[in-house]
């Protein structure tokens, strides 16, 4: 008990009565403090304020969800009203950017592409889904197949979910996905063969498909399919019906493909006739004069002589581009050297994007002059139009974190608090910066992993984009302070992606900033996944006991005798 001054009366203090309250008291004690509350006011009153403090303190605790405070209540439904808003100038932006990244960078492109001969999904399944390792493949399996088996095995994957555990759960969608792929397939008329020197005789056909792989091919028959070929010396004086597929060292053509000829090779000669359109990456590639293209041409070359025939357009670049022949279209060339001698002839227009005007023989029959636009390096910095795009290419920027940030919570401020181990962010991005593609790319070689390889491509290519927003949350947390919420990190990421997107357009300096943010985020984004896929170890799993070890001479039964 406390006795104040200048009173006999002797109260009891707030320490014996909450163990009054909470019964802590033993009973003699008990009962002489229930008999002086109930002959004192002060400790009456003092001894009701400590009660219904204990009660309202159980309340909270059982409680799982904290009544807010009214004017909280107020502001948060006046916030959930205005995000209809705030969501809808996010589409907004959306919206807008996509429309200026197609009617800038896509539209164009497609423009240049359909007057080559080639559409939209026509360049997509042929750069892809009819590329050289996927050629062949389109009766074993789609993409809407893919999809569609993608689509089942997440839905699965929920459904199962908490039906069972998770382990089982992939299994068995994984298990659903073999199946599927291990049914059989039609049958198709498809010859592989490999051998040092490999030959197709004159007399021979193959009824089919042809997959060839060695160092010296020659095909003087017919192939009634497709020729898929690699190998170090490559010549085709027969007869292919379908398409040619090449990845070789020198490959010559003077003989007829009905269909399309797409290769990357060193050097290319061709002599003879292609019935539709003919791709090349290469080297040095020589079109002669007795050779036919029924279609057009798209080539990415460092040197590139068109002296045959060409029925429809041609879309080229490289170092240097000569035109001695016929080019029933129009012509995109963009190169650091154009040529066009007295013999050549071109029906549509000619677009040249170079670092000096073209040589033009004045023998030459053009439809119009040749449209000469001298080629940029670099950004021009002194025009709107680049900071209007650089305004756009911000709004993207977040509108992407915002959407990442908020399907993937967790993960997206794992990656924030991963990027702060700068070392170990640094070494890992440079390791999965260079590595990952490189991977992926051996891993399209083989025909089993192309659909692994593109993905991983792909993924590559969004975290490059992923890498720069998480630095801009990590920025923006230095500025404004950590937090552990949502909506905050969003509002520091904004911030910070601002701040990563003004310094990118410094000149001769933006560069570097843009690959050292790219090479520090992803490495924290790598960090993060490979934390995520660490065993986690209970806090309070118990030990093994201590066994000391055997003394030597020892055996079961016991030591050995001397």
């Amino acid at each position: 008990m406390s006795e104040k001054p200048g009173e006999k009366v002797k109260h009891l203090d707030e320490m014996t009565l909450l163990l009054y309250i909470e019964r802590q008291l033993d009973r003699a004690r008990g009962l002489e403090v229930s008999a002086h509350t109930q002959e004192c006011d002060t400790c009456r009153t003092l001894l009701r304020a400590l009660e219904r403090e204990s009660r309202l303190l159980t309340r909270a605790m059982l409680e799982e969800d904290e009544p807010m405070p009214s004017r909280l209540a107020q502001f948060q439904e006046r916030a959930r009203k205005s995000m209809q808003w705030i969501w809808g100038l996010v589409f907004g932006l959306a919206a807008t950017g996509a429309y200026a990244l197609y009617t800038g960078y896509v539209l164009p492109w497609e423009q240049q592409l359909e007057q080559a001969g080639f559409g939209g999904s026509n360049l997509l399944s042929l750069l892809i889904f009819q590329g050289a390792m996927w050629k062949g493949w389109q009766s074993m399996i789609t993409l809407l197949e893919v999809l569609a088996m993608v689509t089942l095995a997440g839905l699965g994957a929920m459904f199962f979910r908490r039906r069972i555990r998770r382990g089982s759960a992939l299994a068995l969608v994984f298990a659903g996905l073999c199946t599927v792929l291990a049914m059989p397939t039609g049958a198709s008329a498809t010859e592989l063969r490999h051998e040092e020197r490999l030959t197709i005789a004159k007399d021979e056909a193959i009824h089919g498909d042809l997959f060839a792989a060695g160092g010296r091919i020659r095909v003087e028959g017919t192939i009634e399919g497709d020729l898929v070929v690699a190998g170090g010396d490559v010549e085709i004086s027969g007869h292919v019906l379908g398409d040619v597929i090449s990845s070789s060292g020198t490959l010559r053509v003077p003989g007829h493909v009905d269909g399309n000829i797409r290769s990357y090779a060193g050097n290319l000669t061709l002599k003879g006739t292609v019935g539709r359109n003919l791709m090349i990456f290469g080297g040095d590639v020589n079109i002669d004069r007795d050779a036919k293209i029924g279609g057009s041409i798209t080539s990415f070359t460092g040197h590139e002589s068109i002296d045959g025939h060409v029925g429809r357009d041609v879309l080229a670049m490289g170092g240097q581009i000569t035109i001695t022949g016929a080019i029933k279209g129009s012509a995109k060339i963009r190169s650091g050297e154009l040529i066009i001698d007295s013999s050549a002839e071109v029906g549509g227009p000619i677009d040249f994007t170079g670092d000096k005007e073209p040589q033009v023989s004045s023998g030459a029959k053009l439809a119009s002059p040749v449209h000469f636009k001298k080629m940029k390096h670099g950004d021009d910095y002194r025009t709107v139009h680049y900071y209007v795009w650089q305004v756009i290419w911000a709004a993207a920027f977040i509108l992407f974190g915002l959407v990442l940030f908020a399907a993937m919570p967790n993960f997206s401020q794992d990656a924030v608090k991963s990027a702060e181990h700068y070392g170990a962010a640094a070494g890992l991005g440079v390791l999965v910066l260079f590595g990952v593609p490189i991977a992926a790319c051996i891993a399209c070689i083989t025909v089993v992993g192309i659909f692994i390889g593109i993905s991983t491509l792909f993924l590559w290519y969004a975290s490059l984009y992923f890498a720069q927003i998480i630095v801009g949350a990590l920025i923006g947390q230095w500025l404004m302070g950590r937090t552990s919420e949502l909506w905050p990190l969003i509002g520091r990421m904004t911030v910070g992606v601002v701040i990563v997107r003004l310094c990118t357009t410094i000149p001769h300096v933006g560069g570097w900033v843009k690959f050292a943010a790219i090479l520090w985020g992803i490495g924290a984004i790598s960090l993060a996944v490979y934390r995520r896929f660490q065993p986690v170890i209970a806090p309070n799993m118990p030990s093994a006991p201590y066994t000391p070890p055997i003394p030597p001479n020892t055996t079961v039964g016991g030591p050995l005798p001397a």
